[in-house]
């Protein structure tokens, strides 16, 4: 199957036989796709690796059969964007987590979309944690895995503001006593589902709950960004 002018973006690229990269690639119609870009580590290919960085948003030509594409052209589709520092790091996040939660040739419109706004937040004032905790919500919610933040998953009653829930990934959020380890306050959760920014101690208690509910559906796996950015803050 013949695929043109497909928008996309490179989530991963290494080396494939001697002159050629493997890439992973999110597209808008046809979800994440292994793309083979042949001839491209040459030094006088036609389509340059440089082309092929990640956060670019691109069009590109495909030929798929079977699990791989091979890649036939790619041209800019907007402004490139720079990610540098913390930024950088974290969109390097949001590919391995693309990669490891999805599967390929599984199409996900919303995710693409969602995707594609959240790289240029990254540079944004607004935090990168909560660009990040966003994310995180909308790639589940995606993937048909969203979160319920609305009801004491046990009883079934509205979530109290000024009450403390832990959230089982497989369950939902459930009464908690004060001071119980990783508990959320019912407010802090009700704003990410209203998509309010939480407080600053709101944000920090929804990476916890939000790295448990990951790894949950990662099968008990971990994920090597959060090892990077844990080893760029104790640098700092």
């Amino acid at each position: 199957m013949r695929i043109e002018q497909q928008p996309a973006y490179v989530l991963h690229a290494r080396p494939y036989r001697e002159t050629s990269l493997l890439l992973e690639c999110l597209t808008r119609d046809h979800g994440r796709l292994g793309v083979v870009a042949r001839g491209v580590r040459r030094e006088r290919a036609r389509l340059q690796r440089a082309q092929l960085e990640p956060f670019q948003p691109l069009a590109i030509d495909l030929m798929l059969r079977g699990e791989l594409a091979t890649l036939l052209g790619a041209e800019p589709a907007g402004l490139p964007l720079r990610l540098p520092g913390d930024a950088g790091l974290a969109g390097l996040y949001l590919n391995e987590l693309v990669v490891r939660l999805t599967g390929r040739q599984d199409p996900h419109p919303p995710l693409y979309e969602a995707y594609a706004q959240t790289l240029p937040q990254l540079c944004m004032p607004a935090g990168l944690g909560w660009t990040l905790r966003r994310f995180e919500r909308d790639l589940l919610d995606a993937l048909g895995y969203g979160l319920q933040l609305s009801f004491d998953a046990d009883s079934g009653e509205s979530l109290d503001e000024d009450g403390d829930y832990l959230y089982r990934a497989e369950h939902g959020p459930v009464r908690c006593a004060p001071g119980t380890a990783r508990a959320l306050r019912g407010g802090d959760l009700l704003a990410f589902a209203q998509d309010r920014k939480p407080s600053a101690a709101g944000l920090a208690a929804l990476r916890g709950m939000m790295r448990e509910v990951i790894r949950f559906h990662l099968g008990g796996g971990e994920l090597r960004a959060w090892r990077v950015l844990a080893g760029a803050v104790s640098r700092r």
